[in-house]
C-alpha cells in the first residue's frame, strides 16, 4: 500500500470468521507479522493497518508495507479502506525494485480527494491504465478503451468521502477489476 502524503490511510483486512480452505488472510488484526515496511509510518490500531505521515514524522517519499507471505496468482481481495488526506493505494502483482523507493506493479488507487480512487495505476510502468467507468484492453500496441460502462460521476458517487469503503480487487489471468461499495470502478484486460 502506498503511503499517503498527509494524515492517515487505514486498511482493514481482518475478518471475524476463520479462513475457508485455500483462503489467505495476510492480516491477523493485531500485528504486522509477515509484513515488511517502515515501522515509523505503519502500525496496527483498532484492528486496522494504519499508515500515517505527520508534521513531526513526515513521509517525504513513497513508502510501502508489503506482505511477505505467499499469494496466489489469481485472487479476490476484499478489504475496507479509509483515507484522511493525501494519496495511497493497494499494490498487487507488484514487487520492490532494488534501489527504488517505489514498487513496480499494479495499484488499486485511493486518494482523499477521490479523483483517482478506484482506478488501476501501474507503478514504474504504464502509469494510469484505466479510469473509472472504463473497460480497457492493453496489447503490445497500447491501450484501447473497449467501453465506457458508466460515467465517472456515477461511479464516483459510490465512494463515501472520509469514511470506510469496501474495496474489492479481482485478478484472474490477465483481467483485473476493482469495485468500491459494490460498484464496478474499472475492468482491465
Amino acid at each position: 500500500m502506498a503511503m499517503p502524503t498527509a494524515p492517515i490511510a487505514a486498511l482493514l483486512l481482518a475478518l471475524a470468521a476463520p479462513p475457508a480452505a485455500g483462503e489467505v488472510r495476510p492480516f491477523d488484526g493485531r500485528s504486522q507479522d509477515g509484513w515488511d515496511g517502515a515501522r515509523a509510518f505503519w502500525s496496527v490500531e483498532d484492528g486496522a493497518i494504519v499508515g500515517r505521515s505527520t508534521d513531526a514524522n513526515p513521509c517525504t517519499a513513497s513508502t510501502y508495507l508489503a506482505w511477505t507471505g505467499d499469494m496466489p496468482a489469481d485472487f479476490e481481495l476484499r478489504c475496507r479502506v479509509r483515507i484522511a488526506g493525501g494519496n495511497s493505494g493497494i499494490q498487487y502483482r507488484s514487487q520492490r525494485v532494488q534501489g527504488q523507493a517505489d514498487m513496480a506493479g499494479f495499484q488499486a488507487d485511493l486518494d482523499a480527494a477521490n479523483a483517482y480512487t478506484g482506478i488501476l495505476y501501474e507503478g514504474l510502468g504504464r502509469g494510469i491504465m484505466s479510469g473509472r467507468g472504463e473497460q480497457v484492453e492493453w496489447s503490445p500496441s497500447g491501450k484501447r478503451v473497449a467501453a465506457r460502462f458508466a460515467p465517472d460521476e456515477r461511479v464516483r458517487a459510490a465512494i463515501r468521502d472520509g469514511d470506510w469503503n469496501d474495496y474489492r480487487i479481482e485478478a484472474r489471468g490477465t483481467r483485473v477489476r476493482h469495485w468500491i461499495n459494490g460498484t464496478l470502478m474499472t475492468d482491465v484486460t
